[in-house]
């Protein structure tokens, strides 16, 4: 068999073993007695639109349609429908002929990383970063390489980051808002960084792509902007989902944009095709499809989660925990008051407290906490948090 994908498939990602171990102690103990925070998982319901959408797809007379296949790289009216509210929404000269439907944003990203790589390209991404880019990048037969960020703010480390490009870096790949930290990438800092991956891609004589890994851009608060990738850097490439802006995890369904300004526009996209193929990632679940198309645009009660974003950061605080104030996403990103992060989610067990240590998504010394919980939830885990905080005389 081959060894790597045994590796992978004897050790699931530190978030399902904790999300298993959650399960496995709900059992025991009662779901309520369990605060779990370890998986990114919608507790909002989805927007009236989907159920609604869905009544109505199911009712239509023509269920060979419904269900059947479409074109390998999406419906045309679906990618239509998109490219439409790119246009509307960005003011971006979206086309529906540079859009793949996929599996959600996982498949987005495994076949836009074989799409653009080769045996010893290099990814380059921000610590932290979600844990499966490590997996994504070499199954395209690329070396992820993580950049430090400003542990102040985790906005990118340009010193940092120019220091790691390369005449191996095929792709500089950023998540905003981002999974685990919650920050989003300001206007400043995203103009920084295409100014800076022109110099090295012409510096190096080539193409150096930006990838975009966009499942939570409407998950925002405040009214703060998450700048739209393509309108900064022409070689982008947009990869979304609509797992959290539709409550939708399960459903495993999003797309890639290429951004069709890129120089080798055409080719690029029907690299993304054949990656498509190659992986077996073609055509996109039908129904779903046909259920976004007509919910564009649309999103669940974000408010939910910042109120619990409010709740939950407030109270952390006075305990005398630490944390970079998230502006999106649904995630706080704590600093572990000892070294060890897995030690202190071993304690935090103790009080029934599920939380991910940092290590796998590139820093050592922190924690993730999901807090897409219910609001009730969060209320009954403040004592525990309270009680962990007491141990280390915080």
């Amino acid at each position: 068999m081959n060894q790597r994908m045994y590796q992978l498939g004897s050790k699931r990602s530190v978030i399902r073993e904790i999300f298993e171990f959650g399960k496995t102690r709900a059992q025991e103990i009662g779901a309520e007695n369990v605060y779990d925070f370890s998986l990114g998982n919608p507790s909002v319901e989805p927007p009236a639109c989907v159920k609604d959408t869905l009544l109505k797809l199911i009712e239509e007379p023509d269920q060979t349609a419904l269900h059947g296949y479409t074109s390998a790289q999406g419906d045309l009216f679906v990618r239509r429908a998109i490219a439409s509210h790119i246009r509307g929404n960005y003011d971006e000269n979206a086309d529906e002929n540079y859009i793949y439907m996929t599996v959600g944003a996982a498949a987005s990203l495994t076949i836009t990383l074989s799409a653009l790589c080769e045996e010893g390209d290099e990814v380059v991404t921000f610590a932290p970063y979600f844990t499966e880019y490590k997996v994504f990048a070499e199954t395209a037969g690329a070396r992820l390489v993580a950049v430090e960020s400003d542990p102040d703010t985790f906005q990118i480390d340009f010193e940092k980051l120019e220091a790691v490009l390369g005449k191996n870096t095929r792709a500089v790949l950023v998540n905003s808002p981002n999974n685990p930290s919650g920050v989003v990438y300001n206007r400043e800092t995203v103009a920084r960084l295409a100014e800076t991956l022109e110099k090295a891609s012409e510096k190096f004589g080539h193409t150096i792509y930006l990838v975009s890994d966009e499942p939570y851009r409407e998950l925002v608060y405040g009214g703060v902007e998450v700048p739209y990738i393509t309108k900064f850097y022409t070689p982008s490439i947009v990869c979304y989902s609509y797992s959290k802006s539709l409550s939708l995890p399960g459903e495993r369904i999003g797309y890639i944009y290429v951004n069709p300004k890129t120089e080798g526009a055409k080719e690029l996209y029907l690299a993304v095709c054949g990656a498509g193929r190659a992986l077996g990632y073609v055509c996109a679940p039908s129904l779903f499809q046909k259920l976004v198309a007509r919910c564009v645009g649309k999103t669940s009660d974000v408010s939910v989660y910042r109120k619990n974003r409010d709740t939950l950061l407030n109270h952390l605080t006075k305990c005398g925990f630490s944390c970079v104030r998230p502006d999106g996403a649904f995630y706080l990103f704590m600093k572990t008051p000892e070294p060890d992060a897995s030690a202190f989610c071993e304690r935090a067990k103790k009080y029934d407290l599920l939380l991910v240590p940092g290590d796998d998504f590139g820093c050592k010394g922190y924690v993730r906490i999901a807090y897409c919980v219910s609001p009730d939830m969060i209320a009954r885990a403040l004592p525990a948090f309270e009680k962990l905080a007491k141990e280390y005389s915080l």
